[in-house]
Parts: structure tokens; C-alpha cells; sequence
């Protein structure tokens, strides 16, 4: 996976990420955000494409595969996306890049939402894959949302009754919540998923993932609620997967169209790791939008 892209270890703010980057020295700079309970490497489809056009930056997020994992708190600020976008202005800022664009999965895409409110004059425009905003997708839970996403309710419990559970089989637990995810299937190449499992063997990954989920039922609601009202500026397509809980449960445009100024996006059909799925076409989407959405010279630091 990643041929000829730079491995390395960059400081953010407060944690250092695993990062993984290729692609031509002054094309646009794009920054790749991943899901739960992956890394970096669930681009490895998309990201070679891209980088023919791009500076391709993919990071491990903080608590995930090989980037710290700092000790949490009371209040999981450590693990709110607000701490977990700052380490991604961080690293673009070392990298050289003052604004850039975004492509977000699950909880990436989460991330990217919120680094879009806190740093708008960084962002020239986002893609978000198969999320509808965390407020509100708490706020309108039903049963069918509960099943798809029991996850979403069990890694929240205090500590440390998820992580001595998942502890006890890391795999089971994996391939369980993933596999249901993909219709039953493994859309996971046999490379990444090597990764994926060797990471989430770590008791502080499964720990620190734990956190980001009490943070998003919690300090991440407390900041949207700060922001009510506030929409992010930047264009933004939402993407999300024909079958999945997205599709089912939400009605993602009008969603974000509550939290976005600029928005536009539809159903692929894919179930939730579509990058990993459609990769082909998650790349020339990306590409046909931000081309339409580009960042002007005037907009870097080169």
C-alpha cells in the first residue's frame, strides 16, 4: 500500500501523527481524514489517484493506529474534535500549507466538520463521507438507528467497562461492528485490514477510541450547541452510502444544510466504507469537486 508516499512522524497540537503524503510539490494540498476503527490506510485506493493531482496527506488521527495516544480527562477534551482538528492545523501548517482542502470519512469526516467551524479561513472545501451531523444524528436516534449504530451507544459507558469487553477479543469485536457495517462482508483488503487489526490490538487504541465517542456524546454537543446558528462558509459535498444507516435514518441534505451555507451531495451505492469499496469513483468525485471548488494561488503559502 501507499508506493512512494513519505511515512513520518509530525507534531500537531499536543500529540504526534503517523503520517503518510505523496504527490506533486506545488499542487493543491489535501488532507485525508479516517474513520473508526481504521487508519490512515483505509485510503490506500483513493489516495494514489489523487495524489497524481494533489499533495495528498493522510494522518493518522490521535488515539489511532500509530499516532499518540494522550491521556484523556473528565470532560474528553483530549478526544473532542476540536483537540483532534487543532493537530490537523498543525501538521499542514508544518507541512507549509495555510488553507487546503478536506476529505473526511466517519469520524474524519467529524473532525473536518469541526475544523471548518473553529478555522474557516483554512478550508477552501470539504468531502464528507457517510456522516450527517453528530448533534443532530443524536438528537433524532430510533430504534433502527440504535441497532445499525449500537456502537455508538456502548463505547460511550464509562470506562472501563467498553474497553475490558472489546479487550477480551479485539478481533471478534472488529470484524463483528465492521463486517455488519458492509452488509455481512469484508470490503477490506487483506494488507489493510493486517493494520487494522494490529492497531486495535493496542489497549490504548481501543481506550482512546473509546474517548472519542464519549467526547462526541458529549464535549463535541457541547461546542456544536456553542456554534448554534453558525454554518461552515466553505462548499461542502456530502456523500454517503445508499446502504447504510445514513440513507435509512437521516435525511443527510437537509441536515447539512442546517450546518452548511454551500452544500450539495447524494446516495452512492455503497455500504459504509465506500473508499474502500468505490474507490475509483470516491477519487473522481473528490477530484470533479474540488476542481470545481479549487484553492487560487493566492490562497497558499507557496
Amino acid at each position: 500500500m501507499f508506493q512512494n508516499f513519505m511515512h513520518e512522524q509530525i507534531e500537531g497540537d499536543g500529540a504526534s501523527l503517523f503520517v503518510r503524503r505523496a504527490g506533486p510539490e506545488n499542487a493543491p494540498p489535501l488532507v485525508l481524514l479516517h474513520g473508526y476503527p481504521q487508519t490512515s490506510a483505509m485510503w490506500h485506493s483513493v489516495a494514489p489517484i489523487l495524489a497524481q493531482s494533489y499533495q495528498v496527506v493522510c494522518p493518522d488521527l490521535r488515539g489511532y493506529g500509530r499516532s499518540d495516544k494522550p491521556t484523556s480527562n473528565a470532560s474528553h477534551q483530549p478526544y473532542s474534535k476540536r483537540a483532534m482538528a487543532n493537530d490537523i492545523i498543525a501538521i499542514m501548517e508544518r507541512l507549509g500549507h495555510k488553507r487546503f482542502l478536506v476529505g473526511g470519512h466517519d469520524r474524519g469526516a467529524r473532525v473536518a466538520h469541526r475544523m471548518g467551524l473553529d478555522h474557516p479561513d483554512r478550508i477552501s472545501s470539504m468531502v464528507l463521507l457517510d456522516i450527517a451531523p453528530t448533534r443532530e444524528m443524536y438528537a433524532n436516534t430510533n430504534v433502527d438507528f440504535a441497532n445499525i449504530y449500537w456502537h455508538w451507544f456502548f463505547l460511550t459507558l464509562p470506562s472501563p467497562v467498553p474497553e475490558k469487553m472489546i479487550s477480551a477479543n479485539p478481533e471478534m469485536f472488529w470484524k463483528n461492528k465492521c463486517f455488519n457495517q458492509a452488509q455481512g462482508k469484508s470490503p477490506f483488503s487483506a494488507e489493510a485490514l493486517d493494520e487494522y487489526l494490529k492497531a486495535f490490538s493496542d489497549p490504548d487504541v481501543i481506550h482512546a477510541s473509546c474517548e472519542d465517542y464519549r467526547a462526541a456524546a458529549s464535549i463535541d454537543i457541547e461546542h456544536d450547541n456553542a456554534d448554534m446558528g453558525r454554518k461552515l462558509a466553505m462548499p461542502i459535498l456530502a456523500l454517503w452510502a445508499k446502504h447504510g444507516v445514513i440513507e435509512k435514518c437521516f435525511d443527510a441534505l437537509a441536515l447539512w444544510g442546517q450546518r452548511a451555507a454551500k452544500v450539495e451531495g447524494e446516495a452512492l451505492a455503497a455500504t459504509h466504507y465506500m473508499a474502500e469499496e468505490i474507490p475509483e469513483e470516491i477519487a473522481a468525485r473528490m477530484s470533479d469537486f474540488f476542481s470545481c471548488n479549487p484553492i487560487y494561488s493566492k490562497d497558499t503559502t507557496q
